[in-house]
C-alpha cells in the first residue's frame, strides 16, 4: 500500500509528465479537449463541427458533429491522456499530438471516420485517411462537405447580413455571465441573440473575441 507520500510523489510525477485522470480532461468537440487546464487543438486534424450534418449512403444525413464530440468522449474520458504540443495557433490554443492510454487520438479520430487528415497543414494522418475512405467508413460513405466548406459558407452568408459587416461573431453572455462567442457554424448560432445593452456584441475574428475575454462554446460532457 502506498504512503501518503508515496501517492503524492506518484500524482506529481504524473502531473509532470503532461498524464491526467478523468476529472482533468474536458472534450471542447470533435478536435479540441481541455487537459489540466490547457486547451489543445489536434495536430493534423480536422473534425465536423458540432452543428454539422454530413451525407448518408442511401441519401439521408446524420449528425457527424456530434458523432466527432461523442468519439472524442471515448477516447479520452476515463483514461489517462497525453499531449505533446507543437506550436501555438492564432487563437491562442497548443496543436498537439494526444494520447491516451497508448492510443492516437489524432489518428483514431480520422481512422474512424470522424475526422479528415487537415492536409493544408500536416500530411501525418494522409494514409490514415485513405484507408477510412476506401471503407466508407463515417464521414466516408457518402460525398459530403468537409469542415473548412461547412465553415466557409456559413461564414460568408451570416458574414453579409451582420449588423457589423464582415464580422458575425455573436459575443453572448449567459445567465451565469460566461462570456461565450459563437462563429456562424456553431450550432446555436441562429437562436442566440445579441443585447448590447447587456455588454454583449459582435466580433469580427474569433481572435478578437477571445482576446476580449470571451471562449468557444463547449460541446462535450
Amino acid at each position: 500500500m502506498f504512503s501518503r507520500f508515496s501517492a503524492t510523489a506518484l500524482l506529481l510525477f504524473l502531473t509532470a509528465a503532461g498524464v491526467s485522470a478523468a476529472s482533468n480532461v474536458r472534450v471542447i468537440d470533435g478536435d479540441t479537449i481541455d487537459l489540466d487546464g490547457v486547451r489543445y487543438r489536434l495536430h493534423g486534424i480536422d473534425a465536423p463541427e458540432a452543428g454539422q450534418t454530413c451525407a448518408t449512403a442511401d441519401g439521408g444525413v446524420w449528425a457527424c458533429g456530434r458523432a466527432a464530440v461523442r468519439k472524442m468522449e471515448s477516447l479520452v474520458i476515463g483514461h489517462q491522456v497525453k499531449c505533446t504540443p507543437h506550436e501555438k495557433d492564432m487563437y491562442g490554443r497548443w496543436v498537439a499530438s494526444c494520447v491516451s492510454d497508448g492510443v492516437d487520438v489524432n489518428g483514431e479520430m480520422v481512422a474512424s471516420g470522424l475526422a479528415w487528415a487537415f492536409r493544408k497543414y500536416s500530411a501525418d494522418y494522409v494514409m490514415t485517411e485513405e484507408v477510412a475512405h476506401a471503407g466508407l467508413i463515417g464521414v466516408w460513405q457518402a460525398a459530403t462537405e468537409t469542415p473548412w466548406e461547412f465553415r466557409a459558407h456559413k461564414w460568408d452568408s451570416a458574414a453579409s447580413g451582420a449588423p457589423m459587416s464582415g464580422c458575425p461573431i455573436k459575443g453572448n453572455i449567459n445567465r451565469k455571465q460566461e462570456r461565450i462567442y459563437h462563429a456562424p457554424w456553431s450550432k446555436d448560432y441562429t437562436k442566440t441573440k445579441i443585447d448590447p445593452r447587456k455588454g454583449e456584441r459582435w466580433f469580427c475574428s474569433e481572435g478578437e473575441a477571445i482576446a476580449a475575454g470571451w471562449r468557444p462554446p463547449q460541446w462535450g460532457k
